[in-house]
């Protein structure tokens, strides 16, 4: 069907077949070649509607006061360990929080072929920006040695671990991909399901609790208000990925073999057991409302959610909260199993529902 515009003397005629004939060539990958970053008609309006609450969440790390953090550090009330609590913080994070940038910049958005993928991939990449940047601010404002957090994540194992878990599969898929090949879908998705659901999605998850109880118990007020920040963006990059994963599994249902979902389900395994090891590293001793047992719990716990969202079994079913105080401040989302909905039925629910506080 083609429709004519007549201007003066000239004459442009526009063909929506061919218009929507592209439209239906968008794919997460495999795509249509175009170099135009031409968003409309959007396929992916979660990716749209994403992108405005990523937008919306804006903030700047000087916009927070350090002031009463900065007296707490310098004074006496506070413990080693939870003084410790915090340099493993900052030390794992300013590592981590670019790893995950560079992997959706060099990995990711380069092998995802629609823009409206792109797009929010670009976004995402900016918030990790700011994530580190925040933790320049902490160690400025608190008068850290900058090269502690270097020695943290180039010395203490189980920091440097967590990090090789990651930046080895991101490594491998830094060269030229035929992704039509099965194998190469497979390696592509595993990259989405581990930076998505495993490090951000649950590895992260350990020191944002330790921090948050510091700040439910007035310690490190301004810290606490980034971390919260943080994981509000971090909520979103999760949802993102999921996502992303989703439908890229439902355009390419032959690399959801048996094989694959348990191959999943390890990496998973693997995730948790590193954040475990580094849960008591970070809590050698118990502290009042720190205890590594129910740390290493509550991981057990957001790793099955995590899985669950994608489709795949829990690894330790029956597991609970032991920190429904969190369920509040962490905002986690029911993730309804997205192989039990059409894909129309998906692209159109862009929001996730939250569940009540006592199924958390």
């Amino acid at each position: 069907m083609e429709k004519s515009f007549t201007i003066g003397n000239r004459t442009f005629v526009l063909d929506q077949d061919k218009a929507e004939e592209a439209f239906a060539a968008k794919r997460v990958i495999n795509g249509r070649d175009t170099e135009a970053f031409n968003l409309l008609p959007l396929k992916y309006s979660w990716a749209y509607d994403l992108y405005g609450t990523m937008k919306a969440n804006h903030w700047e790390p000087e916009d927070i006061q350090m002031q009463k953090d900065i007296e707490q550090w310098q004074g006496s009330e506070l413990s080693d360990s939870e003084r410790w609590i915090i340099r493993m913080g900052i030390g794992y994070f300013s590592a981590a929080e670019g790893i995950v940038g560079d992997n959706i910049l060099h990995v990711i958005r380069d092998k995802v072929t629609a823009p409206e993928l792109k797009l929010v991939l670009g976004r995402h990449a900016h918030e990790e920006n700011i994530h580190a940047d925040s933790l320049l601010y902490m160690i400025s404002s608190l008068g850290i040695n900058p090269h502690e957090c270097e020695a943290m994540f180039e010395q203490i194992p189980t920091i440097k671990a967590k990090n090789e878990f990651v930046t080895g599969v991101s490594r491998s898929l830094r060269r030229d991909m035929d992704l039509t090949l099965v194998e190469n879908k497979k390696a592509f998705a595993k990259n989405l399901f581990l930076f998505g659901q495993c490090m951000e999605g649950t590895q992260f998850y350990g020191l944002f609790g330790m921090i948050l109880s510091l700040y439910r118990q007035n310690k490190f007020p301004g810290i606490g208000q980034m971390f919260r920040y943080t994981l509000r963006d971090e909520s979103n990059h999760i949802e993102l990925l999921r996502n992303l994963f989703m439908d890229l599994v439902s355009e390419n249902m032959e690399i959801w073999t048996p094989e694959f979902k348990e191959e999943l389900a390890d990496t998973m395994r693997e995730a948790v057991r590193l954040e475990k090891d580094f849960i008591n590293d970070c809590l050698p001793i118990s502290q009042v409302g720190l205890n590594s047992a129910e740390f290493c719990q509550y991981i057990d716990y957001i790793a099955d959610r995590r899985l669950e969202g994608v489709g795949l079994n829990p690894i330790t079913p029956g597991v609970t909260n032991p920190f429904p105080w969190l369920a509040e401040t962490m905002d986690i989302k029911k993730e309804a199993n997205f192989f039990e909905q059409r894909v129309t039925e998906y692209q159109k629910s862009s929001v996730l529902a939250n569940v009540n506080d006592d199924d958390l």
